[in-house]
């Protein structure tokens, strides 16, 4: 799978993300503080992580700052992403599997080693709900973005 990655800060959380994913065998694409260069301002490269989802360049998206609110804030006015800011692996299974979510914001301050291990293992194991449901909240999602 390929996964776009972005964070404004390069903390050693976000360096374990990058290389967790490798680890777990996907391509992993960095924005940000993450890509020497690149714009690092927590609006910018969490737009354009979550640009990369919506244009079908990838997957899915990891998007990263201090506290994880700004970066999903700036994803989600993405048409087309569904980003939520997981704290735990309770709520990203939840995400993936209710939501269908296809952006992870997570919070550089909080996010430990092991819990990122925890969130991820979660986030890669739920699949989105075949619940009638389920599925009609995220097409009626699907049907506010302004295009």
């Amino acid at each position: 799978m390929r996964i776009s990655v972005s964070s404004d800060m390069d903390e050693p959380v976000a360096r374990s993300l990058v290389a967790l994913l490798r680890e777990r065998g996907h391509e992993v694409v960095t924005h940000g503080a993450l890509r020497p260069g690149d714009d690092p301002r927590w609006a910018a490269c969490s737009e354009a992580a979550a640009r990369d989802v919506a244009d079908g360049r990838a997957d899915q998206a990891v998007v990263c700052c201090w506290t994880g609110t700004g970066a999903s804030i700036a994803a989600n006015k993405v048409p087309g992403v569904r980003a939520a800011l997981c704290t735990d692996a309770y709520t990203a299974d939840g995400a993936r599997r209710w939501n269908d979510a296809n952006v992870l914001a997570l919070g550089l301050r909080l996010t430990s080693e092991p819990l990122l291990k925890e969130i991820l293992d979660a986030w890669f194991t739920a699949a989105p709900s075949e619940d009638t449901e389920d599925r009609d909240n995220v097409a009626h999602v699907v049907r506010m973005d302004v295009r």
